[in-house]
């Protein structure tokens, strides 16, 4: 479930855009005035996009960009700075969207961040995989296939070209024969080509019966199979699918947690999860983070972020529970 707060009653896209607008062209008049730069209106900012939905976004951008002859997304990037600007630049964009640009930065950088690549991938279903691909073909000018080829190695590869690539079923029915020959094979121990296979072709709740069939076969978890015979960035990705169909909130709250832990915050890991999971599950990524670590997700954020960033994101995440 969604944390956005939006008000009862919202302003037109067009009111929205011309106050952003107002924003902007008044912290241009303070620069001319003063000659200092002060920054434009952040709060108006947060107040707007940080309470309206996706969808409500995409209008305010549409709005903005025909209105003005501008580009929302290009001032936000030239008004905003350090990672209250990621975050916002990142919550305009829709959806799909989204993903592609995180992948995008993952793939592309000059040392490949394997981790956020699998994240990102191995955690969304068929539906939106193929949404990714093409939104990524169109915003990043390759093929996600292609940039995923040039930038990752050995099984690792072979494992997000396979869930990227291949279509699995969604429903809910399962074949409980072919759940238990699975989990005998995976039982007796079996190459890395097996486990690609197993965890690329076999739907959600498939994978799901396995979890558990394997823990009553042999009473140990899946898991543990796992991280006997692979290892690595594999074992990572292998792993990511499998929290995934276990439980989303708890995947997810485990990032967050590891993202704020320790010496320094992984921004780049906060600002993914809360801006994409925002409208999604993050109630429930936020129960489950309580329930855990003994403190709500709000309050971690408060205490590893400052200024308008912190601000921000807390807004996406509703209230502090």
């Amino acid at each position: 479930m969604s944390t956005l707060t939006i008000p009862p009653v919202i302003p037109t896209a067009r009111e929205d855009a011309k106050n952003l607008h107002k924003a902007f062209k008044e912290s241009w008049d303070i620069k001319k005035r003063l000659h200092v730069g002060l920054g434009c209106d952040s709060g108006t900012i947060i107040n707007i996009l940080a309470h309206r939905d996706s969808q409500q976004v995409e209008l305010i951008t549409q709005e903005y960009d025909n209105k003005y002859s501008d580009v929302l997304r290009k001032r936000l990037s030239s008004e905003l700075h350090g990672d209250f600007k990621r975050a916002v630049c990142l919550w305009v964009r829709e959806p799909a969207a989204r993903d592609a640009n995180v992948l995008k930065r993952a793939l592309r950088a000059t040392v490949t961040d394997f981790k956020a690549a699998t994240d990102v991938i191995c955690s969304r279903t068929p539906a939106q995989l193929r949404q990714l691909k093409q939104v990524y073909l169109i915003n990043c000018g390759a093929r996600l296939e292609h940039d995923i080829e040039s930038a990752t190695y050995g099984d690792h590869k072979k494992l997000l070209l396979g869930y990227v690539n291949t279509t699995r079923y969604e429903g809910p029915e399962i074949d409980k024969f072919l759940v238990e020959d699975d989990a005998k094979a995976i039982n007796k121990g079996r190459d890395n080509s097996f486990f690609i296979r197993i965890f690329t072709e076999r739907s959600k709740a498939h994978m799901s019966a396995l979890i558990s069939t394997y823990k009553s076969m042999f009473g140990k978890p899946l898991e543990h199979a796992i991280k006997k015979e692979t290892s690595g960035n594999l074992m990572y990705g292998l792993l990511t699918i499998l929290r995934f169909v276990e439980n989303p909130a708890i995947h997810f709250a485990k990032l967050l947690r590891k993202a704020m832990k320790g010496f320094g915050t992984d921004d780049s890991t906060l600002i993914w999860i809360i801006v994409t999971r925002a409208e999604v599950d993050m109630r429930y990524i936020k129960a489950a983070y309580i329930n855990k670590y003994g403190k709500t997700l709000n309050e971690a954020v408060h205490s590893e972020t400052s200024g308008y960033y912190r601000t921000f994101l807390l807004a996406l995440l509703g209230p502090n529970c």
